[in-house]
């Protein structure tokens, strides 16, 4: 492995290149103005320069960040204020990388979320993130208004603390007073969402880009990374037993960089995300265009491996049970969907055969695609990924084994 060893909430060296979010700057403003230097861009122009760079959206998605903001900048020309929301929620168990952004770089993302406010001409911005963050971001709010460093306070608010808390429509939601739960998707939020209002909602890491992108121009940004997908991503790295730590890694590093080849499998994009057999580690690289030809994605940086001689659909069946459980409850593919195929799939796992795998896929085909949000989505692609996977486990367990713990059974 290239990248350097982790511990719970640390932060490893970047595969192929320094980092540049995490440097260890922390609370500290003067340090920060020191290493990072003053906001460059004012206005429209960071729009245009946040085009040239290619940034997409760290929070999943990968959606062209210039091109959220086009649609709220020109909201704001026909009259209406935008608002612009950072969202550092993260409501997914294997994440901790905007945790520690927001610890060991929280200047960059406010300083990215006044940039984004000044690009779209919004008059309020609010950053929500864990409660137990929330004095600490606070008070950082406070001493950069009181040294000048910003104009305008930026309001935090404590995200709700559960799966589909991070979901845009859900931490506006929460801005506005709610629970915190998603809503119907059908209208964009850039065009009507905080108060009916255009709201713009980036993860924290997307805005640390951002304030990069101000300072150091498109050019500089696209130096890492690859033609396609330019710049560096945080990815969180997990096994069975623990989180190790986050990572700063070159969109396009080689996946085996930060996962061990001998690895079973491997769960990309967390909860809602692929599982990818462990023999096609080395062949794969940290990028949408690599992973796509797997059926995966990077999602929000997560990479959980899952050791040799672990059984696959033992782990999935324990996520499955999760998420059944931290559906909304809003709609019937949550409400019933889900905890039918959690159901079914700990059918399969105890009993194993076929005709349970039939099952098991009809029933993530019966969500899909029908949920008020995309809950019921990310967790029938998370399923099907396993029925793939670790198909080799499912005539073993219909006789009592398992392929992942049989001698001479896959690794």
């Amino acid at each position: 492995m290239t990248a350097a060893a982790t511990t719970p909430l640390g932060a490893a060296s970047a595969p192929r290149g320094r980092r540049r979010l995490l440097v260890g700057v922390g609370d500290d403003l003067d340090r920060h103005a020191a290493v990072h230097g003053p906001r460059r861009l004012h206005g429209p122009v960071i729009i245009d320069e946040i085009d040239r760079s290619g940034l997409t959206g760290r929070g999943g998605a990968a959606f062209p960040v210039a091109t959220k903001l086009v649609a709220a900048r020109t909201a704001m020309t026909r009259g209406q204020r935008s608002v612009v929301i950072a969202n550092g929620a993260e409501g997914e168990p294997l994440s901790r990388k905007d945790v520690v952004l927001l610890m060991e770089a929280p200047h960059l993302v406010l300083d990215g979320l006044a940039a984004v406010a000044s690009a779209v001409g919004a008059s309020e911005t609010y950053l929500v993130a864990p409660a137990s963050l929330a004095p600490r971001l606070r008070a950082i709010v406070d001493r950069r208004i009181a040294v000048g460093w910003a104009r305008r306070p930026t309001v935090v608010v404590d995200a709700a603390d559960r799966f589909v808390s991070g979901e845009t429509t859900a931490v506006v939601d929460r801005v506005a007073g709610g629970p915190g739960l998603p809503h119907d998707r059908r209208v964009p939020t850039a065009t009507a969402g905080l108060r009916g209002r255009p709201t713009v909602v980036h993860n924290v890491e997307t805005l640390a880009q951002v304030a990069l992108i101000d300072r150091h121009g498109a050019e500089w940004f696209r130096e890492r990374g690859t033609g396609a997908e330019p710049g560096s991503m945080l990815v969180t790295l997990s096994d069975d037993r623990e989180i190790r730590g986050v990572a700063e890694c070159d969109i396009g590093a080689p996946l085996a960089s930060v996962v061990d080849r001998s690895a079973r499998a491997v769960l990309v994009g967390g909860f809602h995300g692929t599982w990818i057999d462990g023999r096609a580690i080395g062949s794969l690289a940290l990028s949408a265009g690599s992973l796509r030809e797997v059926g995966a994605s990077p999602g929000a940086g997560i990479v959980h491996s899952l050791p040799a001689g672990s059984c696959g659909l033992e782990a999935t069946v324990a996520i499955v049970d999760h998420l059944a459980g931290e559906s909304a409850g809003q709609c019937g593919p949550c409400m019933f969907g889900l905890p039918a195929l959690s159901d079914a799939f700990r059918d399969l796992v105890t009993h194993g055969g076929a005709e349970r795998a039939e099952i098991v896929a009809r029933l993530a085909a019966t969500v899909d695609g029908r949920g008020a949000c995309a809950h019921p989505d990310g967790t029938a692609r998370l399923v099907r990924s396993a029925l793939v996977a670790f198909a080799d486990d499912v005539p073993q367990h219909a006789v009592g084994r398992c392929a992942a713990r049989t001698p001479g059974g896959h690794r």
